[in-house]
């Protein structure tokens, strides 16, 4: 740590509304002034004249594999492609070897994640080994250091287990994060199940199987008037169940992927498991209702539900594990996507994918306020570049947006006031 000068950005933070030409001053690992122009005779100076400076990324749905599948992926090199990407701040999901559904597990991984490029919080499992027949000891894993809870990877399928983990979350200071799946419905499912799936033979996830399970953890938020938090939303009657809790008043809040909104189940004509992931790519009507959800409030927050595999499991369509790589790609393709689209403004891509998962979480993230953790980076908006796997910073290849041009590019990346990634010339 110690000090750095960001000067003449475009400093961008949605959490203040700002959007301003000025300079930075970092201090100590945290932001000690921002704005205008700033005079410091003893700093490093970036220049970063014709960049964008913004809060680094929040991803609150990560999975970097650690421990148990570190051929996958391990925590260094999960947070050496977040960085890569201008995440600063990730979730990790508890579907490890062992589950994160103890004590030990979790103090292992936040000790481990001190040295590592990102902040790495941890979402620990709701119920023993994520089978849904023993609850877990829900404030020992908080007081070990956890924030969220999650089954991710399944859902919680004893839906006691979950009332009772959505109850004590507020009390604990936790946020439920929820895997929305009917298992029965998904059962033997490899892609959306429609025209394409049909059109290939092979067995389908059906919209339902997501649908029936956003509604059961809606009506539970509503019953026990606790928050729920939905998380990779992928269909368009999920989207109409959220909307209207939301208009009801219950404390729901949801994400969902780039994916999701920039690609569909087309993609799986190419017979490439890259392409599988779970909830599945849906249709164009389903891609097209996501986008209409950002724009009016109804989704939350964007996350990339980073699911690394190995070149050799993804090698058969038929039989590879679902998942894909994300965190270096998200912001690009939001702005592909979403900006320069029309969608949306860089600033509220900016609010989904930092500020407002920073809220949920209940972190100290998402903004460039004095005083805040000097999580920041540099992005050029303008930037074209194609997405080439063999330069991707983490250990696997699945990446969804492999061999795509997209539009801006994460330059420099600050974390805890420390340089972890800088592709400046």
């Amino acid at each position: 740590m110690g000090k750095l000068l960001i000067q003449h950005a475009r400093i961008l933070d949605p959490s203040q509304n700002m959007d301003t030409v000025g300079d930075l001053l970092i201090e100590d690992g945290k932001i000690a002034q921002v704005g205008g122009e700033i005079v410091c005779a003893d700093a490093p100076v970036i220049d970063a004249g014709g960049l964008i400076a913004a809060p680094g990324l929040v991803d609150m749905h990560v999975h970097l594999r650690d421990p148990g599948q570190t051929d996958k992926e391990d925590i260094f090199t999960g947070c050496k492609a977040a960085a890569a990407g201008g995440v600063t701040s990730v979730l990790a999901m508890p579907n490890t070897i062992p589950a994160v559904d103890n004590v030990e597990t979790v103090q292992a991984i936040l000790e481990k994640a001190e040295q590592a490029d990102a902040r790495v919080y941890v979402s620990a499992a709701i119920t023993h080994d994520l089978q849904s027949e023993t609850m877990n000891d829900l404030q020992a894993l908080r007081e070990a250091g956890a924030i969220a809870l999650s089954d991710d990877g399944r859902p919680v399928t004893n839906t006691r287990f979950m009332a009772d983990a959505m109850v004590q979350a507020p009390k604990l200071g936790m946020r439920v994060v929820s895997h929305c799946e009917d298992l029965f419905l998904a059962h033997g499912g490899m892609m959306n199940e429609g025209e394409i799936s049909r059109k290939l033979g092979i067995p389908g996830i059906p919209a339902a199987a997501e649908d029936c399970g956003t509604a059961r953890d809606i009506a539970l938020a509503a019953a026990y008037q606790v928050p729920i938090h939905i998380c990779h939303v992928s269909t368009r009657t999920s989207l109409s169940l959220i909307r209207d809790a939301k208009g009801r008043g219950v404390a729901v809040t949801a994400e969902t992927a780039p994916h999701y909104f920039a690609l569909t189940d087309q993609e799986l004509l190419k017979q490439d498991a890259d392409y599988r992931m779970n909830p599945p790519l849906r249709t164009e009507a389903d891609r097209l209702a996501m986008i209409e959800a950002l724009q009016d409030g109804t989704i939350d927050a964007i996350a990339t539900d980073h699911a690394p595999h190995t070149p050799q499991e993804k090698s058969n369509f038929a039989t590879s594990p679902n998942g894909v790589v994300g965190m270096e790609t998200s912001l690009s393709a939001g702005i592909t996507t979403l900006v320069k689209g029309g969608f949306l403004s860089l600033s509220e891509l900016i609010r989904l994918m930092s500020t407002n998962p920073a809220k949920i979480l209940g972190i100290e993230a998402g903004t460039l306020c004095v005083g805040a953790p000097a999580d920041v980076i540099l992005l050029n908006d303008q930037e074209t570049w194609t997405v080439d796997v063999e330069k991707l910073h983490g250990k696997s290849r699945n990446a969804v947006f492999k061999g795509r041009t997209l539009t801006g590019k994460v330059k420099l990346t600050i974390c805890r006031g420390n340089i972890v990634f800088d592709e400046r010339p």
